[in-house]
């Protein structure tokens, strides 16, 4: 007789399926953007909104999903977060411009919804695994970023499904994340600790403001290149799959960074060195892009991706850390995902607006090399071994 599943097992596989969904929608966009450009006849800015409108909405919605959690349950509010995305995603394909704006808007208040609620999820139901769980979580997003950014032009040009069915092909995933997630469903509503203290006002505490920012500035440096790499790339001469791929695996070399840094990270007192190193990292990989040479792209785009993977990481767990409250793990969460997103909103949009102005792709090395230097000066501060 086949033994069933333990909750247990059977929470671990859904918030594996689940994660891997919270990119795809995204990064499968960037390669893609010369197909739909042609297409729909966009402007580089418009083009970048494509980008840019997720985030804002993952800003805007990220202050109401605590409250979301709360009222339908953790469990149940992540499944209508996957609900939204996958209308989203199928919506998005179906028409034209406004469409499209529509589709990409529920795509981002979906994702943020899911998003925002598994790191306080994890922390209450698995909080003898929150290193593991947290690197599974920020591993399994960036390596299916890693394929979509990928299989995107492969799908659409070979074959022959169009950017369309590209974009829509990630819905598959989505709906079975969302039938793996059904058992959660029959789980108490009550799911934070309803002995804990009360969550503390993560809006007044400077401890709080350095957490966001941080986060604020890892997300402009990932979203604005994986939106923008693949077109500079094609822009200095690779084709459309080349460019592709090398975003693909500068997105698959960022699992080294995403699985081991909270691993690492949960065992130091203090988190300040290991963000500086990745900081430092950052800026010495965006100069190597000012040149044309392949094997400098490559060596450079390798030491970002590693730096991308450990980033995410080292956000999502510096939230569980900094917090000493399940609650207030939540309200952290709803803001850094809140202000954090707002902040990154601004990357690929200014970026593709400057492109239509100056026609000068260094701006986008140059922002990105800024953006490192907040990332350390407040990582650094959000490192230090404090709680809120």
């Amino acid at each position: 007789m086949t033994k069933s599943p333990s909750p247990q097992a059977l929470l671990v596989t859904g918030i594996i399926l689940i994660s891997l969904n919270l990119r795809t929608s995204i990064a499968s966009v960037g390669p893609l953007i010369p197909f739909i450009r042609e297409d729909l006849g966009l402007s580089n800015g418009l083009a970048g909104f494509l980008t840019t409108l997720p985030l804002l909405t993952f800003a805007t919605f990220s202050l109401f999903a605590p409250s979301i959690g709360n009222k339908l349950g953790m469990g149940r509010a992540v499944f209508l977060g996957i609900a939204i995305l996958t209308v989203g995603v199928i919506l998005r394909v179906l028409g034209g411009i406004e469409l499209l704006l529509f589709g990409t808007a529920l795509t981002g208040i979906g994702i943020v919804i899911a998003n925002v609620l598994l790191i306080p999820l994890i922390k209450v139901r698995l909080p003898q695994k929150l290193g593991l769980m947290t690197a599974l979580l920020a591993t399994m997003m960036s390596l299916f970023a890693a394929v979509a950014a990928g299989v995107s032009v492969p799908l659409a040009v070979d074959l022959n499904w169009g950017w369309r069915g590209s974009l829509a092909s990630w819905a598959v995933f989505m709906m079975v994340a969302l039938l793996f997630w059904i058992p959660q469903l029959s789980r108490p509503k009550a799911e934070m600790h309803t002995n804990s203290s009360p969550a503390k006002n993560v809006w007044k505490s400077k401890l709080a403001w350095q957490v966001t920012i941080f986060m604020g500035c890892q997300s402009v440096m990932y979203f604005t290149l994986t939106a923008w790499l693949p077109d500079m790339l094609v822009s200095r001469g690779w084709s459309p799959v080349e460019a592709g791929a090398m975003s693909s695996v500068m997105q698959l070399i960022s699992l080294i960074g995403s699985y081991f840094a909270p691993t690492i990270l949960i065992r130091l007192k203090q988190q300040s060195g290991v963000i500086l190193a990745v900081g430092l990292g950052y800026i010495v990989g965006f100069a190597g892009l000012f040149f044309d040479s392949e094997w400098i792209v490559y060596f450079s785009l390798t030491i970002i991706g590693l730096g991308m993977g450990a980033s995410l990481s080292i956000a999502y767990t510096l939230i569980s850390l900094r917090t000493a409250e399940d609650k207030t793990t939540a309200k952290l969460s709803g803001m850094v995902q809140s202000s954090g997103y707002y902040l990154a909103a601004l990357g690929p949009f200014l970026f593709g607006f400057s492109l239509d102005i100056f026609g000068d792709w260094d701006i986008l090395i140059w922002f990105l090399i800024f953006f490192s230097l907040l990332f350390i000066g407040f990582g650094m501060a959000a490192g230090r071994d404090r709680k809120i």
